[in-house]
């Protein structure tokens, strides 16, 4: 692929994506479509697939199944994702930019696009990543992430087979990359596409973690020092973050409470709280709640510093949010 697209501009509702929207705005030429719904262009590398997927018309029940792992990073309108395979266990849910969705091998969902059309396409890209890679990073990660009295976090497709989660800034500008090194000959492209996919497998993991960890701490809030710590974060979630008292009560020293949520979970306690709250708004927004209400419940000191924390997370605000729902 020689040719390099030229610009564009983007529409006014699609300007919060940035880059990402850019990039793959600049394959415009290849991504002409043959078909209204599910449009799909690939791009081949050794153990990886990516795939950009346009939406040009309302449809329902649309089958996808995942023959390796699955990473699927929306960019644009809507989804809604419906359980189709035994081991998922999922209900309907809303798919929006700024989330993933992770399939395991051999699981399948159905998919609505309530929102699609021409002017305004719903698109998504999928990283199909081999299940070979994703064991050899698996195995190079364990050392550092022991098991939880027996239980092994790391299961990719058998603790999660299918993860629903939100984009960290990092994992959003990895799929904005890869999308860039598909697109262009550099002559290092296979070695950067193989890094970075890497990379987003690692963060992947990560996601694994928390949500392996989130539900572990409510079974037993005792069972290790990083069990403990976040089971005492959530029972204190909307105070200040006392770090003092959090690394008492997780008998360490504050130090090295710092460098085990860095290594285990890629952020800081604070950061841990401050996600943690978000996660809950936006779940009580999007069952009605009023914005107000939800920030000043969740320990926020105004409604302003709400949205800016809201928006740096999920993309938009919180009033969009609700909107989508």
């Amino acid at each position: 692929m020689s040719e390099r697209p030229g610009k564009f501009k983007l529409s006014p509702n699609l300007q919060h994506l940035g880059k990402i929207y850019y990039r793959m705005n600049s394959l415009k030429d290849i991504r002409k479509p043959k078909t209204l719904v599910e449009n799909k262009i690939s791009f081949a590398a050794d153990e990886s697939e990516v795939s950009i997927y346009d939406t040009y018309e309302k449809a329902s029940r649309v089958h996808l199944k995942a023959d390796e792992l699955l990473l699927c990073g929306m960019v644009s309108g809507k989804k809604i994702m419906h359980s189709e395979g035994v081991k998922s266990r999922i209900d309907e849910q809303v798919f929006l930019p700024h989330e993933s969705f992770i399939m395991a091998p051999g699981e399948s969902v159905e998919i609505d696009f309530p929102d699609a059309t021409m002017s305004h396409p719903t698109i998504c890209l999928t990283v199909e990543i081999a299940k070979e890679k994703v064991l050899k990073i698996h195995e190079r990660m364990y050392e550092n992430f022991p098991a939880l009295s027996g239980d092994s976090i790391w299961q990719p497709g058998t603790s999660f087979p299918v993860l629903h989660t939100h984009h960290s800034h990092e994992t959003q500008e990895l799929l904005n990359q890869l999308t860039h090194l598909f697109t262009e000959n550099h002559p290092d492209r296979k070695l950067l596409i193989d890094l970075h996919i890497s990379e987003l497998i690692v963060r992947m993991l990560r996601h694994t973690t928390r949500a392996f960890l989130l539900r572990y701490c409510n079974r037993d809030p005792e069972a290790n020092s990083l069990v403990a710590a976040l089971y005492w974060i959530n029972k204190n979630l909307i105070k200040p973050l006392d770090i003092d008292a959090l690394s008492k009560h997780a008998c360490m020293s504050r130090s090295s409470l710092y460098e085990l949520f860095r290594k285990q979970l890629g952020c800081s306690p604070v950061e841990w709280q401050q996600q943690t709250r978000l996660t809950l708004a936006a779940e009580r927004i999007k069952n009605g709640e009023l914005i107000t209400v939800v920030s000043y419940d969740l320990g926020f000191n105004t409604p302003s510093h709400f949205c800016h924390r809201f928006k740096n997370l999920y993309g938009c605000t919180a009033s969009e949010y609700k909107s989508k729902f």
